[in-house]
């Protein structure tokens, strides 16, 4: 499995925004992370073959965890099946000595802002892409996603956008 790519994530901590996207023959999972007092932001994600499932998730959460670096995270997370299963909450239930997790309400794309990560990349690197390759797709959201993990002001403005704060 690949690391957690992700821009400064040992100075990241504390409160994250995750969320899943599949579209192509793969799928991204990623992650907005803050300091509660805004003095840092990072994105950090994975992209992998196939669709991603508890296991594959859970992987992700420990990798974060890991690659952060801090005692307690509280994860803010949309409704995708995946991330409210049985197995999920049972997991969830066994980490709760670092992990802290609050649901978004249902339809609240409006108050995500890993939205807004996915229609920024939509709408930039994916624009009118007509790839000759499954790997040119790939590179392509790649570099979105590592253009966005390297702006502190652009994590931020996502998290403004949707009146939520760290």
């Amino acid at each position: 499995m690949p690391t957690v790519h992700g821009t400064d994530a040992a100075e990241v901590a504390d409160a994250a925004v995750a969320g899943s996207w599949s579209g192509l023959p793969g799928s991204v999972t990623l992650a907005l992370a803050y300091r509660p007092e805004a003095s840092a932001a990072s994105l950090m994600f994975r992209i992998k073959p196939g669709p991603y499932d508890t296991d594959s998730l859970t992987e992700f959460l420990t990798d974060l965890h890991d690659e952060v670096g801090v005692d307690k995270i509280t994860l803010i997370w949309d409704n995708l099946p995946s991330h409210k299963s049985k197995a999920m909450t049972a997991w969830i239930a066994t980490q709760c000595d670092w992990l802290v997790v609050e649901r978004l309400p249902g339809y609240a794309h409006d108050i995500n802002p890993i939205e807004m990560v996915w229609g920024t990349i939509k709408t930039v690197e994916l624009a009118n892409l007509c790839p000759d390759t499954i790997d040119e797709a790939h590179a392509a959201a790649e570099s979105g996603l590592n253009r966005i993990g390297s702006s502190y002001d652009l994590c931020f403005a996502f998290l403004a956008h949707t009146g939520l704060s760290p």
